[in-house]
């Protein structure tokens, strides 16, 4: 079965909500910056841009070059794939991002 990515993102979004996070779903438009992931999230004083893909997915070259320069300006941003690495990156602040 084909896990996609909308559900696994409005687990992760449920999941979040649930902890008390402030979560923002980024929708892309033609307007908005291209790359710009998913997910932005509030939790415990801290920002996360959070880009979303189903278990193997991979990051586009502009989603890749966006996370960096997120993370550049000193700011979280990860590629996830499911509550529980959502979860494991909020337990430990961001300090292991998945750099796939």
């Amino acid at each position: 079965m084909i896990v996609r990515e909308k559900r696994i993102q409005r687990d992760i979004m449920l999941h979040l909500r649930g902890m008390g996070a402030w979560v923002f779903n980024v929708h892309g438009n033609p307007y908005q910056q291209v790359g710009v992931p998913d997910l932005l999230v509030g939790y415990q004083g801290r920002l996360y841009a959070l880009e979303v893909k189903r278990p193997g997915g991979r990051l586009s070259p502009v989603q890749t070059k966006v996370i960096e320069e997120i993370r550049a300006a000193g700011c979280i941003a990860a590629r996830v794939e499911s509550v529980e690495e959502v979860d494991k990156l909020l337990q430990n602040g961001g300090a292991d991002e998945d750099r796939r």
